[in-house]
C-alpha cells in the first residue's frame, strides 16, 4: 500500500451539502485536525498525528471547518486551518503538540492517519489559494463543507472545486546488448548530492497519460519509449498533485539531458540500484528517493521483478 493512499474515512459526498447532517457530524465526539501554514499537528517528538476534540476547539471560528469524512463509529473528522491565529492563542489549545510537515516523518506516520493528514493539508492549501473567483474576480466563500467555493457576486455565482494536478511518473527500462536490463533514473540539481529518481512531469491539456509519459522522457532525457503500462497511483497533495505511476520500455538508449529539466540521467542495473543508499544519508554515494514516495515504490517494484 502506497503512503497517503489508505483513506479510512467515508467522505459523505452525498450528504455533506445537508446543513443538518453536517451539524450532527460536528458533535462532541468529532475529531479535529489542525493545519498551520501547511503543517500538521503532531504529538511532541512523535510521528503520531494529534487529533483534538470538539471541546478543545469549540471556542474558535468553525465556519470554515472542512469535513474530511466519518470514521467507523460514524463520528465526523474535520480539518481547521489555524494559520491566521496567533501563536499565543494556539498555545493553550495544542499544549506541547507541534506542527510539522507530514513528509518530515514520512513512512513513520500510520498509513491511515497519513492519508487523512494529507487530505487535510491539500484542502487547506486549496482554500488558502482560491479566495477569489477565477471567472469574475469577486470574493468567494466556502460551501459544501469545504469541498467547493461559491462566488459571492450575484451575477456570477460560479462554483469552484478543489484542484488536483495529474502528473505522470515512470520507470523506463531497456535490455541492452549485453542482455542486462537497466532502468533510467534522473536527478535535479536542487536535490541532495547523489540522489536519483524516476522521471516525472505534469500532464498537458489534450494529452493522454501514455502520451505524457513518452513526451516527458523524450524532453528530459532524449530517450524514446514504447509499451507504456500503468502500475499504480498516489495522492500527493504537496500541494495538489496525483502521481500516476507507469513503466515503459525504451526504444533508444542514448541519453541527451535537457539541462532545463534535469541535472543528469543515467542507466543503472539492478545490482547497481540495490547498492544505493537512502535520501538523507550523508556522503556523495548514490541514493534512492524518499521511502514514502511512489517513485521509490516503482523502483523497488522493478528491482524485485514485479513489473
Amino acid at each position: 500500500m502506497l503512503h497517503y493512499s489508505n483513506m479510512p474515512l467515508d467522505r459523505g459526498s452525498n450528504f455533506r451539502k445537508d446543513a443538518a447532517w453536517l451539524s450532527a457530524k460536528m458533535s462532541a465526539q468529532s475529531k479535529w485536525l489542525l493545519v498551520n501554514n501547511n503543517h500538521t499537528l503532531f504529538y511532541k517528538n512523535s510521528p503520531q498525528v494529534c487529533y483534538l476534540t470538539h471541546q478543545q476547539i469549540a471556542h474558535l471560528d468553525l465556519s470554515d471547518a472542512l469535513f474530511l469524512g466519518s470514521n467507523d463509529e460514524q463520528h465526523g473528522v474535520f480539518a481547521l486551518d489555524v494559520s491566521a491565529i496567533q501563536d499565543d492563542e494556539l498555545a493553550p489549545i495544542i499544549g506541547d503538540a507541534q506542527f510539522f510537515d507530514i513528509r518530515q516523518y514520512g513512512p513513520q506516520v500510520a498509513m491511515q492517519d497519513g492519508s487523512i493528514a494529507a487530505l487535510a493539508r491539500g484542502l487547506c492549501y486549496w482554500h488558502a489559494t482560491h479566495s477569489f473567483c477565477g471567472r469574475c474576480g469577486s470574493k468567494n466563500k466556502l460551501v459544501e463543507a469545504g469541498h467547493s467555493r461559491l462566488c459571492e457576486n450575484e451575477h456570477c455565482k460560479h462554483p469552484t472545486f478543489p484542484r488536483t494536478d495529474p502528473a505522470v511518473i515512470m520507470v523506463v527500462t531497456k535490455v541492452f546488448a549485453d542482455g542486462v536490463e537497466r532502468c533510467l533514473l534522473g536527478r535535479q540539481a536542487i536535490w541532495q548530492l547523489g540522489m536519483y529518481s524516476s522521471l516525472a512531469g505534469f500532464v498537458d491539456p489534450g494529452e493522454t497519460l501514455e502520451q505524457a509519459v513518452a513526451r516527458e522522457v523524450k524532453e528530459e532525457a532524449g530517450v524514446d519509449v514504447e509499451n507504456v503500462r500503468y502500475i499504480a497511483s498516489q495522492p500527493w497533495p504537496f500541494p495538489s498533485s496525483i502521481m500516476l505511476g507507469f513503466i515503459a520500455q525504451a526504444k533508444t538508449e542514448q541519453i541527451n539531458v535537457d539541462k532545463n529539466e534535469l541535472d543528469d540521467a543515467k542507466w543503472f542495473t539492478r545490482e547497481e540500484v540495490a547498492e544505493f543508499g537512502n535520501m538523507g544519508d550523508e556522503g556523495e554515494h548514490y541514493k534512492l528517493p524518499r521511502v514514502d514516495s511512489i517513485s521509490r515504490f516503482l523502483i523497488e517494484q522493478w528491482l524485485s521483478n514485479k513489473v
